[in-house]
């Protein structure tokens, strides 16, 4: 079972890529490094690091140096980091890592690239035609492009593997800076506002013999509706079906349309990697967990996978296209890392070629112990890797419990996989 650890670019550059290397080699036990190649707008707390505390993300900033012939025709051009200036971070990370017989991996966030107003003509529409400016549309051909040249290059640089995120559509509570909403938003109304009607989606659901003209006009309709009238529909939207079935079935086959947009993507991702480095492994990362946990890694409700759909994320067919699946198991116990990864189990082909994100720190995790027995968990699945999120935003102590818990040696009380759910 293969290991890593999550890092920034602030890591490698103020720390020192070798003394990150070391610290989560030797102090962290774990066998791999994986470096944000490609990463969005945030506001951060760094407990450690020796240079800054409080730091504010480059929005949308890839930090290496783009292959000119891979995004000369594109539209969409990568922003490279500032804070780099002339460095290529994945290149060095891939000669410190193989000198130590370390995984070199890359953390790609592909479509959340936050650039305000540059991003226009490819960013996700709601059924209003509201632009979301920090999301490109995954069926607007030019951000296609993009991303395909973004892991082609990625890739080129020799890392082991590129964890791949937002390669979905985004959902509408994701949010912004300074976000304001003073009525109420319910599960449905967000939903439909997370819908996205540009003309490259209307076009991917005609080619599936899906109209958009009524349909538009009848989430319009409802959304107006939930916002202003004295009553909202509460009900969670986790069941499909019943949201497959709205507005006389027509939401369904858009929502087929979606899928298949996201899923082409995956394919179109992978085979660009392949032929950019065979040897570089692509590795979706599915934010059901992340959705339900982040915030306070208090996750309720269904299982993590059971909201994947509502991104355009068809699990089955995506894990089958790439071969692989990374969840993220943002809890703070155990038994819901469990409960989520037996659902995980059930909905892809093959469990083994899952890989699990945990997080060392608060509110996940408050013990040593607390870690060690989501690693049991995730080893019981004989999972191909397990990653920890995150190096920078950890305090230094939460190596010492990575390395308490890699290899799997143990844990008490550590719950049983219950085998008939496979």
């Amino acid at each position: 079972m293969r290991s890593s650890l999550l890092t920034f670019a602030t890591d490698l550059l103020d720390e020192g890529l070798e003394q990150v290397a070391d610290n989560i080699q030797h102090r962290g036990g774990v066998g791999g490094i994986t470096l944000a190649a490609a990463y969005h707008d945030a506001r951060d707390v760094f407990p450690h690091n020796p240079n800054r505390v409080v730091y504010f993300q480059e929005p949308g900033a890839v930090f290496f140096q783009p292959s000119p012939d891979l995004f000369r025709t594109l539209e969409l051009q990568p922003a490279v980091s500032q804070l780099i200036g002339e460095r290529d971070l994945v290149a060095e990370l891939v000669v410190a890592a193989k000198r130590r017989d370390m995984d070199a991996n890359a953390w790609v966030v592909l479509l959340h690239v936050d650039r305000g107003r540059a991003i226009e003509p490819y960013a996700q529409r709601n059924a209003f035609g509201d632009l979301y400016l920090t999301q490109l549309c995954p069926a607007n051909p030019s951000a296609r492009a993009y991303a395909r040249a973004l892991i082609a290059d990625v890739a080129s640089r020799g890392v082991d593997s590129i964890l791949m995120e937002s390669f979905h559509f985004v959902p509408f509570p994701h949010g912004y800076h300074h976000e304001r909403a003073f009525v109420e938003i319910t599960p449905l109304t967000s939903f439909l506002l997370s819908l996205c009607f540009c003309d490259s989606c209307a076009r991917a659901a005609a080619e599936r013999g899906v109209g958009t003209s009524s349909l538009r006009d009848a989430v319009r309709s409802t959304i107006r509706r939930e916002l202003t009238a004295d009553y909202t529909d509460p009900a969670p939207i986790e069941d499909s079906t019943r949201v497959r079935e709205m507005f006389g079935g027509d939401l369904g086959g858009f929502l087929d349309a979606r899928s298949a947009v996201v899923t082409s993507l995956v394919a179109e991702l992978v085979d660009a990697a392949r032929e950019s480095n065979p040897e570089t492994a692509v590795v979706p990362v599915d934010e059901g967990g992340a959705i339900k946990g982040y915030v306070g890694g208090q996750p309720t409700g269904t299982p993590a996978p059971s909201i994947s759909w509502q991104l355009g994320v068809d699990l089955q067919r995506v894990a089958e296209t790439a071969g692989a699946l990374e969840v993220m198991a943002y809890a703070s116990t155990a038994e819901r890392v469990l409960f989520d990864l037996e659902a995980y189990a059930s909905a892809i082909p093959d469990a083994s070629k899952l890989g699990v994100i945990l997080r060392p720190v608060r509110p996940d995790c408050d013990g040593p112990a607390n870690l060690r027995s989501k690693v049991e968990v995730a080893s019981a699945f004989q999972v191909d890797r397990i990653d920890f999120y995150h190096d920078g935003l950890a305090p230094l102590d939460a190596l010492d419990w990575v390395k308490s818990a890699l290899p799997v040696g143990g844990a008490a009380n550590a719950p049983t996989r219950r085998s008939e759910n496979r």
